[in-house]
């Protein structure tokens, strides 16, 4: 009796060492899952708020492409229409600058016929007095036209040369024509 006693409180207490093992096991099992589910939930709040901020940047950067999309097509088309513009503008400066040449040809030509046509006329004695304003031919009509359109560059292009020009041959038209003469 004593020996099953002695070998019942044997097992009583291998028994009770291993309740508390487990227990213990138990515990500690049961401290490491919630532990670990406290981390996934936190780890899982740390994912979402990180996605939450990403979804913002990526709409903000979606806004801001399309803004930038719209600024770069705006500013294809102006400098489509710049070009343009520039290349009118080169094109009339191209056909002004060869109008000009001509006009700077014609009024040379016309400045060496007016000196070879009025080199006599330096040693004539000029009155104050004008002699009658009436055309009377067309000659007289063309001397006019010429002296109306030299007085218009002049004006055109603020040259006094242009000017004392257009006054030196309304005078020559005017004395030749008034002698007789075809200046």
């Amino acid at each position: 009796l004593e020996d099953l006693k002695e070998k019942a409180e044997g097992q009583l207490s291998e028994l009770r060492k291993a309740e508390t093992n487990s227990r213990h096991n138990f515990e500690m099992l049961k401290q490491s899952l919630e532990d670990q589910q406290a981390q996934d939930s936190k780890d899982l709040s740390d994912e979402k708020s990180s996605k939450a901020a990403a979804e913002e940047g990526k709409a903000t950067a979606e806004g801001e492409l399309g803004v930038t999309v719209k600024t770069l097509s705006t500013s294809s088309d102006e400098l489509a229409t710049t070009q343009g513009a520039c290349m009118n503008t080169a094109a009339d400066h191209e056909a002004t600058a060869a109008a000009r040449t001509e006009e700077l040809k014609v009024i040379a030509e016309a400045k060496k016929i007016l000196v070879d046509t009025s080199a006599g006329a330096v040693s004539q004695t000029y009155a104050f007095f004008q002699v009658g304003a009436t055309l009377q031919s067309r000659s007289d009509l063309v001397r006019s036209e010429v002296v109306a359109m030299i007085r218009k560059l002049a004006k055109h292009h603020h040259s006094a040369a242009l000017s004392q020009l257009a006054s030196r041959v309304a005078a020559v038209a005017r004395y030749g024509a008034a002698n007789g003469e075809d200046p």
